[in-house]
């Protein structure tokens, strides 16, 4: 088994109209052993950035502090929020820097623009950045979630049409994979805020 599917995964951003949407599984695992329902997956940055961190435990954990150090430092440095795309290159930045001893994660970007534009972009364990005009997926239950959102996405999505299109894309690939599920978290983030919401699922 390899160290990327010691603890399953499933994280999955999806663009809409003025809105964007992060969704991931909640399941913490050893590999077919499952040691807790709602462990933690998905970061907020700022009002308008979120990344969701699939991969080894340990190393999430580790990233999701060293992501937020930096971006209290931007913040104290520029006086002001990072934008999502600023934040993908930091982020890109500082995985490419452990290239020859990486971190086994592989993150997921979501967030709105200050023009209010949808950015999602998602990259592999050397910080090697994916732009997407539509959704992208990272984890164990990738090709699963390619499966679901390809035929569930459309272009133009409202709020909560992007939810439930997310929310029906990420359950059905789970649903597929032994290593990620037992429920998901989704929040979407629209101009006028954060809509967050749990959803249950087969508990097997």
């Amino acid at each position: 088994m390899s160290v990327m599917e010691y603890n399953g995964a499933a994280v999955m951003a999806m663009k809409g109209k003025g809105c964007v949407a992060i969704a991931a599984d909640r399941r913490f695992g050893v590999q077919l052993m499952t040691l807790s329902t709602d462990f933690k997956k998905i970061f907020q940055i700022n009002d308008k950035t979120f990344i969701g961190l699939p991969g080894l435990a340990t190393d999430v954990q580790t990233l999701s502090e060293l992501f937020r150090f930096k971006t209290n430092m931007y913040k104290l440095r520029e006086e002001r929020d990072i934008s999502p795309k600023t934040f993908a290159h930091m982020v890109s930045s500082a995985l490419y820097e452990k290239r020859f001893g990486p971190y086994f994660c592989e993150p997921v970007i979501a967030g709105l623009e200050k023009d209010g534009t949808p950015f999602i972009c998602n990259m592999d364990t050397l910080g090697c950045i994916n732009h997407a005009k539509d959704f992208v997926v990272s984890g164990t239950a990738s090709q699963q979630m390619y499966g679901s959102a390809e035929g569930l996405w459309e272009p133009d999505l409202e709020p909560e049409e992007l939810f439930e299109t997310i929310s029906q894309a990420i359950m059905c690939a789970v649903d597929r994979d032994a290593s990620s599920g037992w429920g998901a978290i989704v929040h979407v983030i629209t101009p006028d805020g954060i809509i967050t919401r749990t959803l249950k699922a087969r508990m097997d």
